[in-house]
């Protein structure tokens, strides 16, 4: 394996992007990202009142990926990143200013950050797309019974559904997976462990 080869995966709320991100790392080695949602001090905020709190939330996590990208870059060994900046822009923020929730001057700042932010940006070498229905995601967040994620409502995640199918359809950025991630169980179940571990290994 390549030791700085590093990784991403992308997916909506409740597709299983940490549940792999450990998996990766457990199983290869990977240091592991995560994504600072128990970090960011607008997310409950902006859970209650999307309309007041969307610009600092988006904001927090774009400058907080930032910092992550910048520092996987200089590790020595392979990494594994969840979510990446460019789904904070590209999916989340852009959703976010289609519904109304961005005002127009705040979201030609946030993209002007964005776009300089991605220019000393290393793209990941693969990035693996967990892809799953609706009900499945709204199934698992109820589940995991994060407090501020039980009130989101359905179209907002329909919407963030669209956005990453779209986004992915258009990623050029290196080499990419999908996975449908609606009923496998590569935790538990060998047959889906090795699918799995086939695939990515392709790229290892």
């Amino acid at each position: 394996m390549t030791k700085n080869r590093y990784l991403a995966v992308a997916g909506n709320i409740g597709s299983g992007k940490s549940t792999l991100v450990q998996f990766l790392a457990n199983q290869y080695g990977f240091r592991a990202f995560l994504e600072p949602n128990d970090e960011n001090p607008y997310l409950e905020d902006f859970y209650r009142d999307m309309q007041q709190y969307a610009f600092h939330s988006q904001v927090f996590f774009l400058t907080h990926k930032f910092r992550l990208h910048q520092e996987l870059e200089g590790q020595t060994g392979p990494v594994v990143l969840d979510r990446t900046l460019y789904e904070d822009a590209e999916i989340f923020a852009a959703s976010l200013y289609e519904s109304g929730k961005f005002s127009e001057r705040d979201y030609e700042l946030y993209r002007a950050l964005y776009r300089n932010m991605c220019r000393s940006l290393r793209p990941p070498d693969l990035l693996i797309y967990l892809r799953c229905p609706l009900a499945t995601l709204k199934k698992r967040i109820f589940i995991r019974n994060r407090k501020m994620e039980q009130d989101i409502p359905t179209v907002y995640l329909k919407n963030l559904q669209k956005k990453y199918d779209d986004w992915i359809k258009r990623y050029d950025q290196g080499e990419l997976i999908v996975l449908e991630t609606d009923k496998l169980d590569y935790t538990s179940d060998l047959i889906d462990r090795i699918d799995v571990m086939k695939r990515i290994e392709q790229f290892l």
